[in-house]
């Protein structure tokens, strides 16, 4: 029987802000990524949503960002390898203080945004964010994007990998995703969506853009849990993954 993660990120409200429906969506994921402050989220919101994994029973995870509220870290911003190294170990250790204080262990570290677009392509920056995800806490999961440089290093370095495709993004024929700023990267169909997520489960592949067949390994699935339909489609991909045989269940 075969099994994946559904993952989804979350605690992404802050101060008068709120975002996304957090208490409804992790009724239906695996593991979440809980935003530390820098792109989104805030402390009250961090300790809310950890508490919110620990009753649902899914796995927390941190979601270390750059720190752009305005552009909710997917805007690049110029940062050395050192100072990727220190943001990361900064807000994974943020998180982990809030883990502890709920006695529910943190699981995993999830980078956000341009942080992990970049780093999935960036041999430095993958390195840096690899040492903090291993140096923050002990036997930490880094999830990255399937087949990238930063799986390849976090491997190398001994670090626990999760490798993650996306419900909702289209591919690229080198296994990339499409930049969100193609009129084609997102995958607005629903059917589609849980079609290319069975076909990566059960096949190992994934159909790029172009029609391309592309081996691609699916340890963990996106699912974004900030639009209007975030909770309905959460719902029917775990439901049409168990139909299938698949056990939802966090990385082992």
């Amino acid at each position: 029987m075969r099994c994946i993660d559904i993952n989804a990120d979350l605690g992404e409200s802050f101060g008068a802000y709120r975002m996304g429906a957090d208490e409804q969506v992790v009724r239906w994921v695996s593991s979440v990524n809980i935003a530390c402050g820098f792109h989104a989220g805030d402390p009250s919101v961090m300790r809310h949503t950890v508490a919110l994994a620990k009753q649902a029973g899914v796995a927390a995870g941190a979601h270390p960002g750059l720190p752009d509220l305005a552009g909710f870290g997917r805007r690049w911003m110029e940062i050395s390898p050192e100072e990727a190294y220190d943001l990361t170990v900064y807000q994974v250790g943020a998180l982990a203080a809030f883990t502890r204080a709920a006695g529910w262990p943190l699981r995993h570290v999830k980078p956000h945004g341009a942080l992990y677009n970049r780093a999935a392509a960036d041999e430095r920056l993958a390195e840096a964010i690899a040492h903090a995800v291993r140096d923050a806490e002990a036997d930490l999961c880094l999830y990255a994007l399937a087949g990238s440089r930063l799986a390849a290093v976090a491997e190398r370095l001994g670090v626990r990998v999760a490798h993650e495709v996306f419900a909702d993004r289209t591919y690229q024929p080198d296994g990339s995703l499409t930049p969100r700023r193609a009129p084609n990267a997102l995958i607005q169909d629903e059917d589609t969506a849980v079609a290319q997520v069975l076909q990566m489960v059960r096949e190992g592949r994934v159909r790029a853009v172009d029609g391309t067949p592309v081996p691609i390994r699916a340890d963990t699935v996106c699912v974004h849990g900030d639009g209007p339909h975030a909770v309905a489609f959460a719902k029917r991909l775990r439901e049409a993954l168990e139909a299938e045989g698949i056990t939802v269940q966090p990385p082992a």
